[in-house]
């Protein structure tokens, strides 16, 4: 069982060591610039930073799920490969928003493609298998055939 989950699992664990150093970033921006919870407003530079952990993190439950879905139910490989294309596109947002608002635009349009795929596999993977489980049906041997 542990070889068919196990790159979704070392995606996931980076994961959240990207979401680590994302809250860290902030830390140190509140600290730089003398801003103390709960607040959060201050300058230009702090808010980019704060708004881009909080967009993350907004965003990491739902790139989770689709991982693992789309990993158990279409293709672990595909999966994994999507999720480290996606975690680096949030990596380049991150660093892209922290320099300028402008430059998070192409990562962020990068990552929401992947995530679309990742739901296109997921929906994808859960219909063969409820075809296939309760139907009866084997959508690969029928397209072969």
């Amino acid at each position: 069982m542990l070889d068919q989950i196990h790159l979704l699992a070392a995606v996931t664990v980076l994961g959240v060591l990207e979401q680590a150093y994302f809250f860290l970033q902030v830390i140190y921006a509140r600290r730089a610039f003398g801003i103390s919870p709960p607040k959060i407003s201050g300058p230009p530079e702090f808010e980019r930073i704060f708004r881009a952990q909080v967009n993350s993190s907004e965003y990491f439950p739902i790139f989770l799920a689709l991982l693992w879905q789309a990993g158990l139910f279409f293709h672990q490989g595909l999966a994994a490969a999507l999720g480290l294309l996606y975690l680096y596109s949030r990596y380049c947002y991150f660093t892209g928003y922290k320099a300028s608002s402008s430059e998070r635009l192409a990562p962020i349009y990068i990552g929401a493609g992947v995530l679309w795929i990742l739901v296109a596999a997921s929906a994808l993977g859960i219909l063969h298998f409820f075809l296939g489980h309760y139907a009866g049906l084997n959508v690969l041997q029928l397209l072969t055939a």
